[in-house]
């Protein structure tokens, strides 16, 4: 696996197959930071570890939309579309 202080750490997906144990549990606990996976020298994936406090990200927008009173959501605009003709 290819270390860099700049860069993640890179692994080709080939070698990746027969190390992917390793590697999953090196990023899990804190050994390595993400390994970036690559695929003839381009990325194509990565493994990043999971915060274990992940945002709730559900009701993040709460709050942010305001509806005015006598508005009917579920009513059509009948503006005609071109799927629609």
């Amino acid at each position: 696996m290819q270390t860099d202080t700049e860069h993640p750490a890179s692994i080709a997906v080939t070698e990746f197959k027969s190390r992917c144990l390793s590697v999953i549990d090196d990023v899990a606990r804190g050994k390595t930071g993400p390994v970036l996976l690559t695929r003839r020298n381009r990325p194509v994936a990565a493994i990043v570890p999971i915060d274990d406090d992940p945002p709730d990200l559900w009701g993040a927008m709460r709050g942010s939309v305001t509806v005015a009173p006598g508005t009917d959501l579920t009513e059509g605009t009948g503006e005609f579309w071109d799927a629609d003709r």
